[in-house]
């Protein structure tokens, strides 16, 4: 069972496609080895979703292809 981290302290960043009026971007975060939290910028209180870093590279990889 894995540990979910404490985001309190996340420094948080969105992704590069997102506009400056904040629109509807997707904001990740690298401070947590193993795993990548995820979380939805327009609601940066509300939940992160947490998955690994290696189901997060496969991610990133289909959606480049």
């Amino acid at each position: 069972m894995q540990h979910t981290p404490e985001l309190n302290s996340a420094q948080w960043r969105r992704s590069s496609y997102s506009n400056t009026n904040g629109g509807e971007c997707v904001e990740i975060t690298e401070d947590f080895p193993g795993v990548v939290p995820v979380r939805d910028s327009k609601t940066p209180n509300g939940p992160a979703l947490v998955v690994t870093a290696a189901s997060w590279t496969a991610f990133v990889s289909t959606l480049k292809d």
